[in-house]
């Protein structure tokens, strides 16, 4: 039932010829008749109908196939969306995140220990601020070119205030370039690219 739903749906527009020239057959022969025996119009007719009705179901088929085609095409392109989304982009923290990707100072105070897996650049900004907003898509762009090799993250000074109180935050953007094996270092004020590829070629991935 449902492959003959399938049927009428894709194909009405062929199964309604073919029942129209059976229909002009039967009329034909029950009206006007044939001098002989076998009616050549009649039989012409029914191969006609036969041949439509095949039509419909090979392209009933081929429509299926291409609509599977396509819906495959398009999950692949969706989850190729996805896959580049996760991969690329800046990424934002909050306090608690910031506890379990940078450094837990609150159970260390004294002591600046790095519990990421990949050096990291830190974004102190808040989105008033002019500077920051020409920092921003350098640093998108960053994040595209070094993806794998390091994170870089954001920190709007606004709403983590003790978090910018801990890095005594006085001016944004203010920078923080964190590597695996040595101390951290900030940089204040708006950087060019060039500057952001020479620290994080000879600092953090040297």
């Amino acid at each position: 039932m449902v492959k003959l739903g399938k049927l009428l749906k894709h194909n009405w527009l062929a199964l309604v010829g073919g029942i129209f020239v059976a229909a002009v057959g039967y009329l034909y022969w029950r009206f006007v008749g044939c001098a002989s025996g076998s009616c050549p119009i009649i039989m012409n007719i029914k191969n006609l109908t036969f041949s439509l009705i095949l039509f419909s179901l090979f392209s009933c088929g081929n429509k299926n196939a291409s609509s599977e085609n396509q819906t495959f095409i398009d999950n692949e392109n969706i989850n190729n969306q996805i896959n580049t989304e996760k991969k690329m982009g800046t990424i934002h923290l909050s306090k608690a995140d910031f506890l379990i990707k940078i450094a837990n100072y609150e159970a260390t105070p004294n002591e600046w220990k790095y519990l990421g897996d990949k050096p990291a650049i830190i974004d102190f900004y808040a989105d008033w601020c002019g500077p920051c907003r020409m920092v921003s898509p350098i640093l998108e762009e960053l994040a595209k070119e070094y993806d794998g090799k390091i994170y870089i993250y954001k920190v709007d000074t606004e709403a983590e205030q003790e978090l910018a109180a801990m890095f005594q935050i006085q001016s944004i953007p203010s920078i923080l370039f964190i590597p695996m094996n040595k101390e951290p270092q900030m940089t204040r004020g708006a950087m060019r690219k060039a500057d952001f590829n020479k620290i994080i070629d000879e600092f953090l991935l040297k």
